[in-house]
């Protein structure tokens, strides 16, 4: 029986090649390729995959946020999350989010094609980098320091990655159809909730969250 497949990435490119690697591995079929995450939730939404690839950095809806909306309406469905970054708080953002998996995109296809199978076995799978100690010293203090982004609304995210993508108040009210004024007021929102003082600031800790990165 095939595992059917949705892949997301914002790069054609980066698609391209997963998708070719993924042909060339029997018993599995990518039935829908995405950009963001609304056209991810779209599709699976649609097509009811097994299975779906996320990447976690693209930019309109990121993959996380994706998969925080996702993960209730779908238990069945197996997520695997996608990264160029490995940072303890990236994989903890991605599992607590409800990811089965967690792989770097420079992993071999060897690694990709391991994942899978131990995905769809119901099993979870982290890439063979990634250190179970340092999540596990990664867990402690943020069980001791706290502010984790699950604290923040979908909307704040939302607003939160808009602003470490560069865009200014009136740029995001449009994109998001909303006045400037409300912009400022989840803005001021976000600083007094994570205490933090300025606009760098929220930058440096979307990025660190995996919000948005630093080549986006």
């Amino acid at each position: 029986m095939q595992t059917r497949i949705v892949l997301a990435d914002d790069h054609a490119l980066v698609r391209s090649g997963i998708k070719a690697l993924l042909a060339a591995m029997p018993g599995v079929e990518v039935v829908g390729e995405a950009a963001d995450g609304s056209e991810a939730i779209e599709l699976i939404a649609r097509l009811k995959p097994d299975l779906v690839i996320l990447d976690i950095a693209m930019k309109g809806m990121n993959g996380l946020e994706a998969l925080r909306r996702l993960r209730g309406d779908y238990p069945a469905t197996r997520f695997l999350m996608l990264s160029m970054y490995g940072s303890e708080e990236y994989v903890m953002q991605a599992l607590n989010a409800g990811a089965n998996g967690y792989l770097f995109k420079d992993s071999a296809a060897t690694e990709l094609e391991k994942a899978l199978a131990e995905l769809k076995q119901g099993r979870q799978y982290l890439d063979s980098h990634i250190s179970r100690e340092a999540l596990d010293s990664y867990m402690k203090r943020v069980s001791q320091n706290g502010a984790p982004v699950e604290v923040l609304t979908p909307r704040q995210r939302e607003i939160l990655q808009l602003i470490a993508e560069g865009n200014n108040t009136k740029e995001i009210a449009y994109q998001l159809n909303v006045s400037a004024k409300t912009i400022e007021t989840h803005r001021a929102q976000l600083m007094e909730r994570l205490d933090i003082r300025d606009v760098p600031g929220l930058v440096r800790y979307a990025i660190r969250t995996g919000i948005a990165t630093s080549d986006k």
